[in-house]
This record gives C-alpha cells, structure tokens and sequence, in this order.
C-alpha cells in the first residue's frame, strides 16, 4: 500500500499530483507536480509512493470542510511529515510517519 494517492487531470490522461492524508488536521492535501495543472508553480516530488519527499513545504490556509481549521504547514519527506510550528493543530512542531492512503479517502 501506498503513502499517496496520484490524482488525474480530468482532460488528459496524466497525474496532476498527488494527495496525502494528514494526521494533524485530518483532511487530505494536494501536492501539485504537473505545471500543466498549476501554471503558477509545483512540487518536486521523489516518485516514491511509499516514502515519498515532496519540495518546498506545503502550507494549507483554511478548509472548505472545517471551520475551525486555519494552517496547516509541513515538509513531507522520505514518507514523514514534518509539521512547522506555525500549524494551528496538535501535531505542530512534531515530524510523524505518513500514514498509509486508504481508497476511498478521495471519493
């Protein structure tokens, strides 16, 4: 089983990037990887599923499922999480292991 799930463009037959679910907030988040799908810039990213590193940090403002979730901000790397002080959950500060992608997260 695998530590993310590729997501694809809905027009083309290639990945636009890859979700994860996060254990601090509890909502799933998008690295971006095709420029394609974000002209403005993306993530580099390993190409590992099970311990994947994603670059620079990815942070999360606000949700359209929780109100009471404002930041989420952290590096994945080598299939750990490290989430940055400035998170507004109760993981902030510390670095976890990723957990595994459940199908049907993303449905």
């Amino acid at each position: 089983m695998s530590k993310v799930h590729p997501i694809q463009m809905s027009h083309k037959d290639v990945i636009a990037g890859y979700l994860f679910h996060c254990p601090g907030c509890g909502e799933d988040h998008m690295f971006t990887t095709n420029i394609e799908a974000r002209p403005q810039g993306v993530w580099s990213f390993n190409g590992d599923l099970d311990k994947p590193t994603f670059s620079p940090s990815l942070l999360v403002n606000g949700s359209k499922y929780k109100e009471d979730l404002v930041r989420c901000h952290s590096f994945v790397t080598d299939g750990e999480i490290q989430f940055l002080s400035d998170c507004d959950h109760g993981l902030a500060g510390r670095t976890v292991e990723l957990p595994e992608w459940e199908s049907g997260e993303d449905e």
